[in-house]
C-alpha cells in the first residue's frame, strides 16, 4: 500500500498509530521531532505524513508543515495534522495569525477507523 510516516513526541502514539496503519498493509515510517521527520521525508519520500502540531515546542509541527510548503520536494506530500488540543484550546494555545497550509486534522486520542478513513482520503 502507502509509505506513511508519522511524525511525533509520544512513543505510545507511534506505536498505536503505527499498528492501526500496519494492520492496512501500509509502511510506517517514524520521526520523533519535525526536524528529523523533515530528514526522513528528504531521503524516503513517503506518501503521505501525520504529523503532531506540539513536539520539541509548542509549534514544531506547523513549523514543519510550513517547511515543507515551501520544499518543491515536499510540498505535494499529503499532510495530516494530529493534535490532542480542541476546540477552544486549540484558539488560546494558536496563535491566531498561524498560516497552517492546507491539511487535513485528526484529533488525539484517534479513532482508528476516522483515522483510516483519513488515510484514504488524503492518499486519494
Amino acid at each position: 500500500m502507502a509509505k506513511i510516516l508519522v511524525v511525533d513526541d509520544d512513543p505510545d502514539f507511534i506505536k498505536i498509530t503505527r499498528t492501526i496503519l500496519k494492520f492496512q498493509n501500509h509502511e510506517v515510517l517514524t520521526a520523533a521531532n519535525g526536524e528529523e521527520g523533515l530528514k526522513v521525508m528528504r531521503k524516503e519520500k513517503p506518501d503521505l505524513v501525520i504529523l503532531d502540531i506540539m513536539m520539541s515546542y509548542i509549534l514544531d509541527g506547523l513549523d514543519t508543515r510550513r517547511q515543507m510548503a515551501a520544499d518543491k520536494d515536499l510540498k505535494d506530500i499529503p499532510v495530516i495534522m494530529a493534535t490532542s488540543l480542541t476546540g477552544d484550546r486549540v484558539r488560546s494555545e494558536l496563535p491566531s495569525d498561524e498560516y497552517i497550509p492546507a491539511s487535513e486534522w485528526i484529533h488525539k486520542p484517534i479513532d482508528p477507523d476516522k483515522l483510516l478513513e483519513q488515510v484514504k482520503r488524503a492518499l486519494g
